[in-house]
């Protein structure tokens, strides 16, 4: 262990990445600002052509800090495992989605482990950033290390850090964002933690096994699940009360302890909240209990879509139109705000259902130029202009990107369904959610 604590502290190490999606190249690129050797991996190789041109494809990175790092040699790419053999420290940051049963797939932390098993050299340090259930460490990945007779605390070393990354996020970044790091022995700790403090700034916060961690992990996204759940209930409420949700919320927010806001939308998106807590949901069934408020609140989400659409549908009847001569603009398609990240975004279901009534949709969206619908297809978005605004029957917000000019939407439509609040002038002309 000293030996690889050495090579850790005087940054004489050689970093493995395996997965280059938002949360993988944004640590890739810190461990290499650091100085360490830094070697990506990934299965796609658009992805891996890029970073080797010092073209950026993640919104959060410095285009300008990528291309240098490419230049100077300190950062790669590759689709080649058997580079793993060069590799002391090894990230794992691979997706986790759920199946179409909502249940977890760890297809690609089980084709990562079998890889790093294949090559791994004598004392490396295995770290899994991937979100999961609470045990997955110890029960997937640590069995796979452990096939060749490798023994763990002396021939590698493994722990679990969740990734916490939030896409658009202005003040924490990877850099400065604290780590949580639950290895699967004390040696483990010092070196996940050692390495991790070693490239950010945030600190690193240890605990006592990656169960903990992984559970943390879970519950950061769950405390959002259920708090979004609940201000999504109560919008639905306050709708049939002709009650305005919004200015309860500022009421609410007055209140100097005690209340955090949360916001009513159109649904979850993102990889992290409308996916992760379902990990639990599925792993407490083996301990016969069931997370009935995390269903609940999960269920109340997922159905925010279909009442947006109900929603547009009653309006369209006030103006005496119907769904099927109905020309309806989008604003938005990315899951938040001032992003291009459009995983799981709940305006994809939002657009299927009006299509599927015979709607005809336009989509707006700055930051995202091509969607790739639920059907499979790809989609490209539109332009905002007088002429769109105007044709439509109703303009519906669905992201509230700062891109999007509000005195430009409210003076060119006609009507606007906005479910983020984002049009605060007072007008009948202006339906919120």
């Amino acid at each position: 262990m000293k030996l690889l604590l050495d090579k850790i502290t005087n940054k004489e190490a050689v970093v493995g990445i395996i997965g280059l999606g938002y949360v993988g190249l944004p640590l890739a690129v810190e461990s290499a600002k650091s100085g360490f050797k830094t070697i990506g991996f990934d299965i796609q190789q658009s992805k891996i052509t890029m970073l080797n041109n010092g073209e950026n494809y993640i919104g959060d990175i410095v285009s300008e800090d990528l291309g240098k790092l490419v230049k100077e040699k300190k950062l790669s790419g590759t689709t080649d495992y058997s580079l793993i053999k060069n590799c002391d420290v090894i990230i794992i940051c691979v997706p986790t989605p759920l199946d179409k049963y909502m249940q977890p797939d760890n297809q690609y932390i089980v084709n990562s482990t079998n890889e790093i098993a294949k090559y791994k050299k004598n004392s490396t340090l295995v770290v899994l950033e991937s979100t999961t259930y609470p045990g997955a460490t110890e029960e997937i990945v640590k069995p796979i290390l452990e096939k060749d007779g490798s023994i763990i605390g002396k021939d590698f070393f493994l722990a679990f850090s969740p990734e916490r990354i939030d896409p658009g996020n202005t003040t924490f970044k990877t850099k400065n964002t604290p780590k949580v790091v639950g290895g699967v022995t004390e040696s483990c700790n010092l070196l996940t933690s050692t390495f991790y403090n070693a490239i950010l700034t945030g600190g690193v916060h240890t605990v006592s096994s990656p169960k903990v961690a992984e559970m943390e992990k879970l519950l950061e996204n769950i405390f959002r699940l259920v708090n979004i759940g609940l201000v999504n209930e109560l919008a639905l409420l306050c709708d049939r009360m002709n009650i305005n949700i919004w200015e309860v919320i500022e009421a609410a927010k007055t209140k100097p302890y005690g209340f955090m806001p949360f916001y009513p939308g159109p649904g979850l998106g993102g990889h992290c909240i409308p996916i992760d807590p379902y990990y639990l949901t599925w792993k407490a069934k083996e301990f016969h209990f069931n997370t009935a408020l995390i269903e609940t609140a999960g269920n109340i989400n997922h159905k925010m879509p279909e009442y947006v659409a109900d929603k547009v549908g009653n309006i369209l009847n006030s103006i005496n139109k119907c769904y099927s001569n109905s020309n309806i603009v989008i604003l938005g398609v990315a899951y938040k705000k001032d992003i291009d990240d459009y995983r799981e975004s709940p305006v994809l279901r939002i657009i299927d259902i009006l299509k599927n009534f015979g709607s005809t949709v336009n989509v707006v969206d700055p930051y995202v130029v091509e969607f790739k619908g639920n059907d499979g297809n790809k989609y490209k978005t539109t332009h905002l202009t007088e002429k769109l605004l105007q044709n439509a029957d109703l303009v519906i917000i669905t992201t509230d990107h700062s891109k999007f000019d509000k005195e430009f939407i409210f003076e060119n439509s006609k009507l606007i369904y906005d479910t983020r609040n984002f049009i605060k002038i007072e007008s009948k002309k202006v339906i919120r959610l």
